[in-house]
């Protein structure tokens, strides 16, 4: 058998290769997998908790308030636990407070379309928000286009528009779908607010906490200057609400910044792939959502378009040089996209 240039044969070069990536999967860091997976799955746990508060009679500015308020003071119990440091100056202080605006915009805007969408579909598309950070870098910014973004956006639209026929009702329900919509752009204009911002090294967790506290604070005066806070009588609904700022808020955070330290920013977004999954899923299941094929076509489809969104830069290095890097070993993310949190 004929040999190569290093000496060895073709089918030794096979056998090498094959050997070095059975090497790789079994050193591949799947705490950081598991943490991923935790992080998409409990945020599209937000549903679960938050239809039964509707049911009950209480608001989405209460609800909130609750949400955020609690997930503030667990936050800074783990943050004091853990050791962090709490410290920021007067420009970081000022730009946090900022930020949360926007924050409480997709807050907001996704548990109003609650009300009018089934919470799977609402949730699927507030994931549209890596989509919204690409055309805004592309538009404003005037970032580098390219092929695989373009065909992103194009199924992105297909899928939103097969969701668009599958209200409630059955029909289209344009308010839920411009909630959504605007959940997603808020969103996706918060991640880059952050990157062209003064907190964008700063920690994680410690961006997190303070967001929440600011958007906490913000959200309950607002409610009490509107008169639409409203009490919970029912230890129920103490007990959704502290779910709630438990399961999809502090332990998805927590979980987020473990998968993105073990395993890196890349592939803890494609992971959040499972957040409209379990959405979805518990639409289904728990509160008997409609799910008709067309639904499942349009999941797939923006699935699919935010997974393309996020490798691309990856995707197009390996168009340019011929070369496709594995998803796990692919460590450039476009730098303005980040796992909802």
């Amino acid at each position: 058998m004929k040999n190569t240039r290093n000496g060895m044969t073709p089918l030794r070069v096979f056998y090498a290769r094959a050997a070095s990536k059975i090497e790789y999967i079994y050193m591949f860091n799947w705490k950081g997998f598991i943490c991923g997976v935790v992080t998409s799955a409990t945020f599209g746990l937000i549903p679960l908790f938050t239809l039964p508060l509707f049911a009950d009679g209480l608001n989405v500015p209460s609800i909130l308030c609750y949400r955020f308020l609690l997930a503030a003071v667990l936050m800074g119990v783990f943050m004091a636990g853990t050791g962090r440091a709490f410290k920021v100056n007067r420009k970081e202080f000022g730009t946090l407070a900022g930020l949360s605006i926007l924050y409480i915009g997709s807050a907001v805007f996704l548990f109003w379309s609650y009300h009018y969408l089934a919470s799977g579909i609402a949730t699927t598309m507030m994931f549209l928000y890596p989509v919204f950070v690409a055309l805004i870098m592309i538009t404003v910014f005037k970032e580098r286009n390219s092929i695989w973004t373009m065909l992103a956006i194009l199924l992105a639209v297909s899928g939103v528009a097969l969701l668009s026929w599958n209200g409630k009702g059955g029909g289209v329900s344009w308010t839920g779908i411009a909630l959504a919509v605007l959940s997603g752009l808020s969103y996706g204009i918060y991640i880059i607010a952050v990157n062209k911002s003064c907190v964008k090294d700063m920690s994680s967790t410690k961006l997190t906490f303070y967001l929440f506290v600011f958007t906490g604070i913000f959200l309950t005066l607002g409610t009490v200057l509107l008169g639409k806070f409203q009490g919970v009588a029912s230890p129920k609904g103490w007990t959704n609400l502290l779910l709630l700022a438990v399961i999809p808020t502090v332990i998805s955070n927590i979980t987020l910044v473990a998968a993105i330290k073990a395993i890196g920013s890349t592939f803890a977004s494609v992971l959040g792939a499972m957040e409209p999954v379990t959405a979805m899923t518990v639409g289904v299941c728990v509160f008997g959502e409609p799910f008709t094929r067309t639904t499942s076509l349009g999941v797939v489809l923006i699935i699919f378009a935010v997974t393309l969104v996020i490798m691309s830069p990856a995707l197009e290095k390996g168009y340019r040089t011929g070369k496709f890097l594995y998803i796990t070993k692919v460590k450039g993310i476009h730098p303005n996209i980040v796992p909802y949190h």
